[in-house]
C-alpha cells in the first residue's frame, strides 16, 4: 500500500500491479490500516483511493483463495467478515469524502470498493464487472447493498446473475454516479476533486455521509436533528453564515 499526502488530501494506492491489484492477506491488512489511519487524521480532509499500474482492483486474489480452499475449505471465506467488512465499513463511515480513481480492471470486490466510495472518476476504457457468479460465488464487500442502491434492483440482478462486463459510460447511465474521462486524466481529475472537497466543510460532509446511510425514517429524522445541532456549534457553519450575509466567500477550515 502506498500512502501519499498532497496538502489535505490523502492518496491511497493499492500496490500489487502485477496482479492487477488483487487483494491478498497483506494487501487487505495494509488497506484497512491505511483507511483507519487517515480516518483518524484530522489534517487529512479528503481521500483518493486508487490502484497502481493502470488498474484499480481485480478483487480477491484467487490464487490465495484457492490455497485456502485446499487447506481448510470451511474457513476459506473467513476473510469476508474479518477483512472485507471492516474495509468497506471504513470507507462508508470515513468522516471525510473518498473519491475512487478507477482505471483498468475494477471487478468483484474491487467494484464494491469503488461503489463504497462517495464519488468516482472512471477512465473511459475501464473494465467493470461484478464477476462473483463466474466463480460460483455471490457478492460481498457490501455490493448487495450498494449496487441496487445505485442502479436499482432489476439492473443489479442482471449485473450479478449474468456477470457480463459493462463500461463506465453504461455505469453512469444506469445510475452509478461518476465522471468519465480519458485514462491519462483520471488521477489528476480525482485529486482535483479531492482538493476541492478538502477545502470544504469537512464536518458537514461527514454528517451528510452518516445521514445517507441506510436507516428507517424515524432514525433519519433523529439523526438529522442531532447532526444539525452538532454542526451549529462548528466554526465552519458560523463562517459560512457570516460569509453569506456579507456576500463573501467562506473560508472553511474543517472545524
Amino acid at each position: 500500500m502506498i500512502v501519499e499526502h498532497d496538502g489535505a488530501v490523502a492518496v491511497l494506492t493499492i500496490d500489487r500491479p502485477k496482479r492487477r491489484n488483487a487483494l491478498d492477506a497483506g494487501a487487505k491488512k495494509s488497506l484497512r490500516t491505511a483507511l483507519e489511519a487517515v480516518s483518524a487524521d484530522d489534517s487529512m480532509r479528503a481521500v483518493v483511493l486508487t490502484g497502481a499500474g493502470g488498474s484499480f482492483c481485480s478483487g480477491q486474489d484467487l490464487a490465495e483463495h484457492a490455497a485456502l480452499l485446499q487447506a481448510d475449505p470451511a474457513h476459506a471465506t473467513d476473510t469476508v467478515e474479518a477483512d472485507y467488512a471492516p474495509i468497506v465499513t471504513a470507507l462508508v463511515t470515513m468522516p471525510k469524502p473518498v473519491i475512487a480513481a478507477v482505471e483498468g480492471t475494477c471487478v468483484g470486490a474491487g467494484l464494491a470498493l469503488a461503489l463504497a466510495c462517495d464519488l468516482r472518476v472512471f477512465a473511459d476504457d475501464a473494465h467493470l464487472a461484478t464477476a462473483f457468479t463466474a466463480i460460483g460465488f455471490t457478492c460481498d464487500t457490501g455490493l448487495s447493498l450498494t449496487l441496487p442502491r445505485s442502479v436499482g434492483e432489476a439492473r443489479a440482478k442482471e449485473l450479478l446473475l449474468l456477470g457480463e462486463p459493462f463500461t463506465p459510460a453504461q455505469a453512469v447511465r444506469w445510475g452509478i454516479a461518476g465522471q468519465v474521462v480519458p485514462a491519462p486524466e483520471v488521477q489528476e481529475r480525482a485529486q482535483a476533486l479531492a482538493a476541492r472537497l478538502a477545502a470544504g466543510p469537512t464536518r458537514a460532509f461527514a454528517e451528510t455521509k452518516r445521514l445517507l446511510s441506510t436507516a428507517s425514517l424515524s432514525t433519519v429524522l433523529r439523526r438529522e436533528a442531532e447532526a444539525q445541532a452538532r454542526l451549529a456549534l462548528t466554526a465552519d457553519h458560523t463562517e459560512a453564515v457570516t460569509a453569506f450575509l456579507s456576500k463573501s466567500k467562506p473560508d472553511f477550515r474543517g472545524s
